[in-house]
């Protein structure tokens, strides 16, 4: 059986927020992070049992460590003259990996390897103002209510003060979305002929602002089995356990002069009545949306390295989707105040009845993942390393609770989407028995294809949040040392993590005459710096 999702779309994950629940950092330990990850080929450190588990394989003796760090964020949106700041405090990564000694020459180890490890923290705030606007939220959301053919009697079903309203629940009926019922009960569509229109018609004038602050982590809990064939092919096999926790609050406002909209009468006491007028004057209205997103998954993780001569490794792992239970909790809120002549109005409106929060469950299917690696030891001295990871982001599935695909979501993937390409390229040099410097780069290609960067394919958007974000580039310059005393180890790290990235507050807008206007949208800029500390010892 294969769904459209009616009421999936009503309020639920969109193919940018599937992109952001696939999202991984460079994270791990101290010395994984200090050469940018790099460690495909190279094994013998806890952090591949999330990245190649072949790695585990390498190992002669057990293994036994803990990761803290101290991360210190900054995201900036251009244009606004200062940055938004956040420290962050995280256990980062746990593990342990026993050798098992076979006494055998076809394989003288079988290891066994378990570790804890943050994959992605979702922590980041920004804010930022848009000036000059030339189109309105409020005529996407009409042209949305247009394609629906919604009439004004469906949107005013659901909304306060409607007899039927009490029983009006857009998640599994087949009634209008949310936002179109907000965005009307809010004043912000205007019924014109049989349609809507928005508060500009394409002539806005004012500006915007915004904000969006989100939190949460994915962690995943891994379990690797792996072994050598006469120290020459390394192998290795894992588990992974995946739990997710993401919050987001998201405002979106605007400022508009000469905005036209309905005006209603109001009795001597204050009480709107059913009568009014089209008016021009000023409109301020607010959207704010709160989501929360918990659930649980898992994938599999296979992985070789071969070790041709000692000066050699080469390695390659794939990973498998993770297959994620998600459970969202969702509400809006709209705000809106109308000033002209006749006086002014106000009001707040929010999702369904006494602020009505839906829970939808759903499952998400994360891309494929390939990495191909290489590396040379260079005597006793020096080691570098060069990893290049394909990331299948068009792979990407959305199901209902039943595994039964989303037809739409797909297709929205593979329109948007594109692979990523990441480049890590790591270096380790041992200065004496017990001291080594390291350094390293990460750079990784954008998820979203150039067509819809550059307007000529517009997007669309689910729920009730008309927003979307995604990545135009991201780096990581590295750095770090490692101290060996018997079998006691530390290291330390130094990550710059320079992320650029998008914000668009509503999808393009195409007006019957003017042309096509893209929305109100900012880049984004992140310069986020942390200091990891790995404490450890081999027995």
């Amino acid at each position: 059986m294969v769904l459209c999702a009616a009421p999936f779309l009503a309020n639920g994950q969109a193919a940018f927020d599937a992109l952001q629940m696939s999202q991984n950092d460079l994270r791990g330990t101290s010395r994984f992070q200090s050469m940018a990850g790099a460690f495909g080929a190279l094994g013998g450190d806890i952090s591949v049992l999330n990245q190649n588990p072949a790695g585990i394989g390498v190992y002669r003796s057990s293994d036994a460590s803990v990761t803290l760090d101290l991360d210190f964020q900054s995201s900036k949106v251009d244009g606004m003259s200062s940055a938004n700041t956040q420290t962050k405090f995280n256990l980062n990564n746990v593990g342990y990996v026993g050798a098992i000694k076979l006494n055998s020459e076809t394989m003288p180890n079988l290891n066994i390897g378990f570790s804890f490890n943050r994959s992605k923290s979702f922590h980041r705030r920004y804010t930022g103002g848009m000036n000059n606007i030339k189109s309105s939220v409020s005529d996407y959301v009409a042209a949305l209510t247009n394609a629906g053919n919604w009439s004004e009697d469906d949107l005013s079903f659901g909304y306060e003060g409607h007899p039927s309203g009490s029983d009006y629940n857009p998640y599994y009926d087949s009634y209008a979305p949310w936002l179109s019922i907000l965005s009307y009960d809010s004043y912000l569509l205007n019924p014109v002929g049989n349609g809507f229109e928005g508060l500009s018609g394409g002539n806005a004038t004012g500006f915007a602002e915004f904000e969006v602050d989100e939190s949460g982590h994915t962690d995943e809990y891994s379990i690797n089995l792996g072994g050598n064939v006469k120290n020459t092919v390394y192998w290795g096999l894992g588990v992974g356990i995946v739990d997710l926790k993401y919050d987001s609050y998201m405002y979106y406002g605007e400022a508009l002069n000469d905005a036209f909209y309905y005006h209603p009468d109001f009795d001597a006491s204050g009480n709107m009545l059913n009568t009014g007028r089209y008016t021009t004057g000023e409109a301020d209205f607010g959207l704010v949306n709160h989501l929360s997103t918990k659930g649980t998954g898992y994938n599999f993780k296979f992985g070789v390295i071969v070790k041709p001569v000692n000066e050699l490794r080469l390695g390659l792992a794939f990973h498998t989707p993770t297959y994620f239970e998600l459970k969202d909790l969702y509400k809006t809120i709209s705000s809106f105040e109308m000033r002209d002549s006749y006086g002014t109005f106000n009001g707040e409106r929010e999702t369904g009845v006494d602020g009505y929060w839906d829970e939808y469950r759903y499952n998400l299917h994360t891309p494929w993942r390939f990495i191909g690696s290489i590396a040379g030891v260079i005597g006793q001295k020096g080691i570098l390393s060069l990893d290049y990871e394909w990331k299948g982001t068009n792979t990407m599935r959305l199901c209902d609770d039943h595994n039964h695909e989303f037809v739409d979501m797909t297709t929205d993937i593979k329109n948007y989407f594109q692979p990523t390409h990441t480049i890590r390229i790591g270096g380790e040099y041992r200065v004496d028995n017990h001291w080594s410097l390291r350094a390293g780069y990460s750079y990784t290609t954008s998820p979203v294809k150039d067509d819809v960067k550059n307007g000529v394919l517009s997007v669309t958007t689910t729920g009730s949040n008309t927003a979307y974000q995604y990545d135009r580039s991201n780096q990581y310059i590295t750095c770090g040392f490692g101290y060996r005393y018997k079998a006691f180890y530390l290291d330390m790290a130094y990550v710059h993590n320079y992320r650029q990235s998008n914000y668009h507050a509503y999808p393009a807008v195409t007006y019957s005459i003017g042309g096509t206007d893209f929305g109100n949208y900012a880049a984004v800029n992140d310069h986020n710096n942390r200091v990891s500390l790995t404490m450890g010892f081999r027995f």
